[in-house]
């Protein structure tokens, strides 16, 4: 099978063999913002060579703005009910494949405010499959990250951090950026914003810092992003709550060093895990619901 993690900035397609292991990927910057509503020519020059009966898609491309809307599913949920809101998707110009989508899931606060996710669920459901974890908490780190509770094989509550997002648009469209130089990840000083953030003083007032820093020397303008993205990651590692000791972390090559390192500086546990769960986690699902022989 084919399985498709279709985000908002990015494609990832991975090619799994019979017992759902990778046997090839790809990626692109066609996400489903850039893929102008043309969807099954993208994802057809993405696959070019592939010959696999079905695919299996999940994230943004099942979103309002996607190919095909499919509707969120209610937490508590698990891998049952995901199955269960799986949609078909009729292409016709992709022959005699079989393609579907993944629901993303959602919840309502007593508050009355919504949470979701799309795309996410699947890597949740790659955790939940494989027994030997015992997850109960996962950080799926990303431009939204995620913190997920989860109470035997039912996900019960999430939250999401916008800590990529905010990283983003302060480095590129504020003043904090404009002491800013290139340079690598300084881990001293990203372990300073990380324990700056662990005083639990309010995110505006902190977030000064980083131009005064820099303004009066005390951290190298090339320094100054490892600075920022300590402090943000540290205030989303605020909400982990007390009684968690080990953290299923889900995160891109990039992002799982710092956030490993933010986790051992807050005494937590860590247990890496690479961004192709999804791929597991749409096998799973595949199997769930026959549709692999």
């Amino acid at each position: 099978m084919i399985a498709v993690d279709w985000g908002s900035s990015s494609l990832r397609v991975f090619r799994l063999d019979a017992q759902g292991v990778v046997i090839d990927s790809r990626h692109s910057a066609h996400g489903v913002a850039a893929a102008g509503g043309e969807f099954e020519n993208v994802l057809r020059r993405q696959i070019d060579g592939w010959d696999d009966a079905l695919i299996l898609m999940c994230g943004m491309v099942g979103s309002r703005q996607g190919w095909q809307e499919v509707p969120y599913v209610q937490c508590p949920a698990g891998v049952e009910q995901i199955v269960a809101g799986l949609a078909q998707l009729q292409a016709h110009g992709m022959g005699s494949r079989q393609l579907w989508i993944a629901p993303g899931l959602s919840l309502r606060r007593a508050e009355g405010a919504f949470e979701v996710m799309r795309g996410e669920e699947t890597q949740l459901c790659g955790l939940l499959e494989d027994a030997s974890t015992g997850v109960d908490f996962a950080c799926l780190a990303g431009t939204h990250s995620k913190h997920v509770r989860i109470d035997g094989d039912l996900i019960v509550d999430f939250s999401t951090f916008m800590t990529g997002e905010l990283f983003e648009l302060l480095r590129t469209h504020s003043v904090l950026g404009k002491l800013m130089r290139p340079g690598p990840h300084h881990e001293v000083v990203f372990r300073r914003g990380v324990d700056m953030a662990a005083r639990k003083q309010e995110l505006l007032t902190q977030l000064f810092a980083v131009r005064t820093q820099g303004l009066l020397g005390d951290v190298n303008p090339s320094w100054l992003e490892s600075y920022l993205s300590g402090i943000l990651i540290g205030h989303e590692l605020n909400a982990v709550p007390e009684e968690v000791k080990t953290v299923h972390l889900v995160a891109s090559e990039s992002l799982l060093p710092p956030y490993r390192a933010a986790l051992h500086r807050r005494g937590l546990a860590c247990i890496g895990h690479a961004e192709s769960l999804a791929a597991k986690g749409l096998h799973a699902l595949a199997l769930r619901r026959g549709l692999l022989a």
